[in-house]
C-alpha cells in the first residue's frame, strides 16, 4: 500500500474578499503524478505553495509524513546571485565525484546541452547574478533534480523550456520514484507525464484519474450530464474533445471513462478547421502572393543565422516554426515583418522579399506593448475597433471578444495598470485581432495563458481565414493550430518536417549523437589495434604515399588501401553526378507543381492532390541531399 506524503483536511485561503480555497481536502501517495489545472487567478500557485508549507492556510491543516524530502520549484527562485553555477547546482562534489553520477551528467546534459554547458560564458564557473530569468531557472531546475527528494513540486518547470528541454525533461520525471506536484498550462507534458489531475475552479478542487486527456474526456462527460443538453452543446471542450478522438492514436493515453458516451457528445461536431473553406476565404483576401522570399540571407547583428532562404509563404497556409535557441526563429519573422511594414521596401542583407499587396499583417512579438495603464481593458480594445469581422459571416463586438478571451463584464472596467502579466498578453493579442490583420505572426503566444484561454485561442484560429506563423515550445498548442511544421537546426536552412516535431526530435537527437560518436574515435588510444582504427592508419598512408609520388617498400599494404579508395572515390563521384540529375529533375517538378497550384487556387481537390505531392517530392529530395552530402565526403 501507498504510503501517504501529504494530506491537506479542509483548507481554506482567502486573499481580500475572495475565497481562492475554500474547504478543500487532498492528499499525495507514493508514486503520484498529479497535474494542476484551472484558470489564472482560481488559486493554482496557492495550492501548491500550500501543499509545500510555504503558506499558512486560513482554516484547516496541511501535514507531511515523518522525515519527507521535499523538493520544490517556484516562480522565483532563491538562487544566491554571488554563487557560481557549480556552488549551486553540485556543491561541494570534486569533479569525479559528479562526472561518475548518471543521474548529475543527464540533468546538464538535458538543461544544458552538455557537461561543460556550452550556452554559459564561463561554463560551470559562471557567476549567477548576470544571468537572464531563463537561465536562473534552468539552473533552479538542475539543483533540484540532482537531489533525490519524496515529492518534487513544480510551479510551470517548462517556461524557458525549447521542445527538445520539455520532452527531456518529461522522459527524466517519467523516469524517476519521486511523486510529483505540477502546475503546468503545457497539455502535451501533462498527458506524458500525469497520471491524475487537479482542476481549481471557484474554491474548489475537482479530481480526475488519468493525463490531460482522460481530464478532458471525463470533465465533457460531467459537464454533459450536469447541465442543459442544448446549453452546454456549445461549450468550447466539446471542440477540443473532438480533436482529442480524430487524433493520431498515440496522442492520447488510454481513456478510462465512458468512452461511448464521449463520442455521442461530439458526434454531431464538425471538423476543428474547414481547411478547403478557410483557403477560398484566403485567397479572397490575400490573393495569390502573400511572402516570397528568394535566395534570402537573414542576419542578426554580424551572425548569419539564414543562408539562400527560397521559400513561399501562400494564402491560408497554417506553418509552426520551431528551432534551436539562436537559429533565428524571431529574426525570419522580425525580417518579414520589417518587410511588410515598409511595403517591401525594407530587403534583408542579401536576397529579395516580396510582400503581397493585399497583407494585413499583425505580429504578435514576446514583448507586451505598453499601453496607457489609466485605459480601462474595453476602452483599449474600441481604441483599435468596435467590432471585427472573423470571417464567414461572423461578427463580433468589442465587448464579446473580450468576454471570449476570458475578460468578463466587470474585468472589462478593469484598469490595464491593474492586470497581471497574462492577462495584458491576452489584451495585446485581442488588440491585434480586432485590427482585422489576414496575416498573422505568433512568437510564443501561450507566455502566460491559462489552458481554458488557451482552448478560446484555438477556437478563434480554427475559424480565422489567412496565413499563420506559430513559434511555440507548447507542441500541443502547434499541433492543434497549424497544418505543417517548419525547422531552424542551426545548419543556415529552413526544412519542411512532414512528421512534426516527433521528426524535429529525432533529427536533433541525431545531430546531439554526430559530435558524441567522432568525439569518441577522437579519444581512442593511439596504439589502439582495432580494425577500425587499423584500416583508418592503412588509408592515412596511403594517402601520404600517393601525395609524396611513390610507394616505398614498406607501404604495400597503404598502397592496397589506396587503390581501394580511388575506385571508392570514382564510385562516389559518378553516384554524385547521377543525385544532382535527379534533384535537378526533382526542382523541376516542384516548380511546375507550384504553378498548377498558384493557377488552380480554387480547386481544393487539386491543389490538396498537388500539396500532396509536394510532400512526397520533398522527402525525397531530402534523403537525396542527405546521400550526396555522405557521398561529397567519400569523394
Amino acid at each position: 500500500m501507498a504510503v501517504n506524503l501529504v494530506n491537506v483536511e479542509t483548507v481554506t485561503k482567502v486573499y481580500g474578499t475572495r475565497a481562492l480555497l475554500d474547504g478543500v481536502s487532498l492528499g499525495v501517495s507514493e508514486g503520484d503524478r498529479i497535474g494542476v489545472v484551472g484558470r489564472n487567478g482560481d488559486g493554482k500557485t496557492t495550492l501548491i505553495r500550500l501543499l509545500a508549507k510555504l503558506e499558512e492556510a486560513d482554516t484547516g491543516r496541511v501535514t507531511h509524513s515523518g522525515g519527507l524530502r521535499l523538493g520544490v520549484l517556484t516562480q522565483h527562485d532563491s538562487l544566491d546571485p554571488a554563487a557560481t553555477v557549480r556552488h549551486e547546482v553540485i556543491g561541494d562534489l570534486a569533479d569525479h565525484e559528479w562526472a561518475g553520477s548518471a543521474r548529475i551528467r543527464d540533468v546538464l546534459t538535458g538543461l544544458f546541452g552538455g557537461l561543460d554547458l556550452p550556452g554559459f560564458p564561463q561554463g560551470l564557473d559562471t557567476v549567477i547574478g548576470p544571468l537572464s530569468g531563463g537561465e536562473r531557472r534552468r539552473i533552479a531546475l538542475a539543483k533540484l533534480l540532482i537531489g533525490e527528494p519524496d515529492l518534487i513540486v513544480l510551479d510551470e518547470p517548462t517556461n524557458h523550456l525549447d521542445v527538445e528541454g520539455i520532452a527531456w525533461l518529461a522522459g527524466h520525471l517519467r523516469a524517476r520514484r519521486s511523486a510529483l506536484v505540477c502546475v503546468t498550462h503545457d497539455r502535451w507534458f501533462l498527458d506524458q507525464v500525469c497520471t491524475r489531475m487537479w482542476d481549481v475552479q471557484r474554491g474548489v478542487v475537482h479530481e480526475y484519474e488519468g493525463g490531460y486527456s482522460d481530464y478532458v474526456f471525463a470533465r465533457a462527460e460531467r459537464e454533459r450530464i450536469a447541465a442543459t443538453e442544448e446549453a452546454k452543446r456549445q461549450n468550447l471542450v466539446r471542440k477540443e474533445l473532438a480533436w482529442l478522438r480524430r487524433g493520431a492514436p498515440a496522442r492520447t493515453s488510454k481513456p478510462r471513462f465512458r468512452v461511448e458516451a464521449a463520442n455521442d457528445l461530439i458526434a454531431d461536431v464538425p471538423p476543428p478547421r474547414d481547411t478547403s473553406e478557410l483557403m477560398r476565404f484566403a485567397n479572397a483576401r490575400l490573393g495569390k502572393t502573400v511572402f516570397d522570399l528568394e535566395d534570402v540571407t537573414v542576419q542578426a547583428g554580424p551572425k548569419v543565422l539564414l543562408r539562400h532562404l527560397t521559400w513561399q509563404l501562400g494564402p491560408g497556409d497554417r506553418i509552426g516554426l520551431v528551432g534551436v535557441n539562436g537559429a533565428g526563429k524571431t529574426s525570419l519573422l522580425s525580417a518579414l515583418a520589417e518587410a511588410a511594414r515598409s511595403q517591401g521596401d525594407a530587403q534583408p542583407a542579401a536576397g529579395r522579399v516580396v510582400v503581397g499587396k493585399t497583407v494585413r499583417l499583425a505580429y504578435l512579438s514576446q514583448e507586451v506593448a505598453e499601453l496607457d495603464p489609466a485605459l480601462r481593458v474595453l476602452e483599449a480594445v474600441q481604441r483599435v475597433r468596435d467590432r471585427v469581422d472573423l470571417g464567414k459571416g461572423r461578427e463580433m463586438t468589442a465587448g464579446q471578444l473580450c468576454e471570449q478571451f476570458g475578460f468578463t463584464k466587470e474585468k472589462q472596467w478593469t484598469p490595464v495598470g491593474d492586470l497581471s502579466g497574462g492577462e495584458r498578453r491576452r489584451l495585446q493579442l485581442l488588440r491585434l485581432l480586432m485590427d482585422e490583420p489576414n496575416v498573422l505572426f505568433l512568437d510564443e503566444p501561450t507566455n502566460d495563458l491559462d489552458i481554458e484561454t488557451l482552448t478560446q485561442l484555438e477556437d478563434l484560429l480554427d475559424g480565422w481565414p489567412g496565413s499563420l506563423v506559430v513559434i511555440s515550445h507548447d507542441r500541443f498548442f502547434i499541433e492543434r493550430t497549424t497544418d505543417k511544421v517548419m525547422a531552424l537546426l542551426g545548419d543556415m536552412t529552413l526544412r519542411m518536417l512532414p512528421r512534426g516535431i516527433e521528426e524535429y526530435l529525432e533529427r536533433r537527437a541525431k545531430q546531439a549523437e554526430a559530435p558524441a560518436a567522432s568525439a569518441s574515435s577522437v579519444a581512442s588510444p593511439a596504439g589502439s589495434s582495432s580494425p577500425a582504427r587499423a584500416g583508418q592508419a592503412g588509408q592515412s598512408s596511403g594517402a601520404r604515399s600517393a601525395a609524396g609520388g611513390g610507394v616505398g617498400s614498406g607501404a604495400g599494404s597503404g598502397a592496397g588501401a589506396g587503390v581501394s579508395s580511388a575506385k571508392d572515390s570514382r564510385a562516389a563521384k559518378k553516384e554524385l553526378q547521377k543525385i544532382e540529375r535527379q534533384l535537378d529533375k526533382l526542382s523541376d517538378r516542384e516548380a511546375a507543381l507550384h504553378q498548377e497550384i498558384a493557377d488552380n487556387p480554387t480547386d481544393f481537390e487539386k491543389v490538396a492532390k498537388l500539396d500532396g505531392e509536394l510532400r512526397e517530392l520533398a522527402g525525397t529530395r531530402e534523403e537525396l541531399e542527405t546521400r550526396w552530402l555522405e557521398l561529397a565526403e567519400s569523394a
